[in-house]
């Protein structure tokens, strides 16, 4: 399937929150986290206020219709991906690498040290995935700075503190 990955725009906005919980749906696969797929999201307002401060790109297919997306921010010097959903019907076509090469670019044109993010190190579309683009799961030890502060935010949302890392992909490899 073709997609159009671009910046998300104002009007992109009403649609991410039913993307995001059509992602989210793949919880359901791990009875201890189905919970994840009735939890909230953020409202079209919510979404708005990411365009228009963050970095956000959609995936949008030969018909207008948004598929996934990724929220990132600014931090430290790196890219922190704060959220990548795809919604269910279009999941394994390789959009969400899409979105995430996406962002990587991003982070290299504006000569950042790193692409970072949190997520659940035993699910196969969430380290794994990210394993097999290169991103590099940071030992405890060197996990601090908004990437400490990203897993003590989970795990006080009740996210099972063992199954949580944090990942990096260095821009500028040697």
């Amino acid at each position: 399937m073709n997609m159009l990955i671009r910046l998300a725009r104002p009007a992109d906005a009403v649609a991410l929150p039913a993307i995001e919980r059509s992602a989210a749906e793949l919880f359901r696969r791990d009875p201890s986290l189905a919970w994840l797929a009735d939890a909230e999201v953020p409202d079209v307002a919510q979404h708005l206020l990411a365009i228009q401060h963050k970095h956000v790109w959609v995936a949008e297919n030969t018909e207008g219709q948004l598929a996934g997306f990724l929220r990132a921010v600014q931090i430290d010097g790196q890219l922190h991906i704060e959220e990548l959903s795809v919604s269910q019907g279009f999941q394994g076509q390789g959009i969400g690498r899409a979105l995430v090469t996406a962002a990587i670019e991003k982070a290299r044109q504006q000569q950042l040290q790193a692409v970072t993010l949190t997520t659940f190190r035993d699910l196969p579309w969430n380290a794994p995935f990210y394993q097999r683009m290169g991103f590099i799961e940071l030992p405890p030890a060197h996990t601090f700075g908004h990437l400490q502060d990203a897993l003590q935010s989970e795990i006080a949302h009740h996210f099972p503190a063992e199954r949580r890392c944090a990942m990096h992909l260095p821009t500028n490899p040697l």
